[in-house]
C-alpha cells in the first residue's frame, strides 16, 4: 500500500491580490491525523478550501497515483456548514451517501443502515427525525460531522470541526474520528484551534503563519513555546502534564509588565 494518501506541492490559494496560502507542500500518510495549526487568518481554513476543492488554487493536489482528487476521494466539513430549509437530520446526512450512486440511483437500505450507525455513535439518533433548522449551532456541527463520516471516503477534512461544542461532545466526536482512522485507515486533516487537543489527536502538526508553512512534525517538534509565542504574538509556555502537551498562556508573574503614562 502507497505511503501516502493525499499530497499537495506548492500549493496557493489567492483572493483577488491576498494571497491566503502561499506555496504550501504536504503530504498525508493512510491512516495519519495531521493537524493545522495557526492563529486566526493564517490560512488554515483556505488551505482546506484548496484541499476539498472548494477554493481554486495553483499546485498540485493529487493522490499518491498522482490522479487528480475527486468527489469520493475527500469529505469536508466546513466551519459553518449550510443548513437546508425543512430537512431532517436523517435526510442530511444520507446526503453524505450520495457519491457513491450512480446516475438516477436512490439511496439503498444499507446506505441508511451506514447512516443509523454513524447518528448513534455520534449520539445523535434522537435527533433523526427533527429538522436541522431546529437545532443548536453545535448539535448541526455534529451532524455536519455525521454527513461526512457517511461519505466514507479516505481523506476526512475538518474545519475546526469542535468550535461551537461542549467539551463533552468536543471530546466525543474527536474520540470518534480518531477511532475511525485507526479500524479503516482513514486520513485525517484538520484545522484546529486549540493546541493541546491538537497534540492529543495528531500524529503530526503543520503550523501555518500568513500563508507559508512555518514548520512541520510531531507535536513534540512544532509545539516549541519560543516559536508558539512569536507566531502568537503572546508569552506562551508548553508543559507535560498527565503524559500530554498542555500549551498554556505565561504566568503573568513571568511577562515584564507594561509601563504606564507616557513612553518618552
Amino acid at each position: 500500500m502507497s505511503s501516502v494518501a493525499l499530497r499537495c506541492r506548492d500549493v496557493s490559494v489567492k483572493f483577488g491580490s491576498r494571497v491566503a496560502v502561499d506555496s504550501v507542500s504536504l503530504d498525508v500518510a493512510p491512516g495519519e491525523w495531521l493537524g493545522i495549526i495557526g492563529p486566526n487568518g493564517a490560512g488554515k481554513s483556505s488551505l482546506l478550501g484548496a484541499l476539498a476543492g472548494v477554493h481554486g488554487f495553483d499546485g498540485t493536489i493529487a493522490r499518491a497515483s498522482d490522479m487528480p482528487i475527486t468527489r469520493s476521494d475527500v469529505a469536508f466539513v466546513p466551519q459553518a456548514p449550510v443548513v437546508p430549509e425543512g430537512m431532517t437530520v436523517a435526510e442530511y446526512v444520507l446526503l453524505g451517501r450520495t457519491a457513491h450512486l450512480g446516475w438516477f440511483a436512490h439511496e439503498t437500505n444499507a446506505d441508511r443502515e451506514i447512516v443509523g450507525l454513524v447518528l448513534v455513535r455520534l449520539r445523535l439518533h434522537d435527533f433523526a427525525s427533527r429538522r436541522m433548522t431546529e437545532l443548536s449551532g453545535g448539535e448541526q456541527q455534529r451532524v455536519a460531522v455525521a454527513r461526512a463520516l457517511v461519505h466514507d471516503a479516505p481523506v476526512l477534512l475538518l474545519d475546526e470541526p469542535t468550535s461551537a461544542l461542549d467539551l463533552g461532545h468536543q471530546n466525543a466526536v474527536l474520540e470518534l474520528v480518531d477511532s475511525l482512522r485507526h479500524e479503516e485507515e482513514l486520513s485525517v486533516v484538520a484545522a484546529m484551534h486549540d493546541l493541546s487537543t491538537a497534540s492529543r489527536f495528531a500524529d503530526r502538526l503543520a503550523l501555518i503563519h500568513h500563508g507559508k508553512l512555518v514548520a512541520v512534525g510531531s507535536p513534540d517538534e512544532v509545539l516549541q513555546a519560543e516559536l508558539l509565542s512569536e507566531i502568537y504574538d503572546t508569552p506562551l509556555v508548553v508543559e507535560h502534564m498527565a503524559g500530554e502537551l498542555v500549551v498554556l498562556p505565561a504566568s503573568r508573574r513571568s511577562v515584564p509588565k507594561r509601563r504606564k503614562g507616557p513612553l518618552w
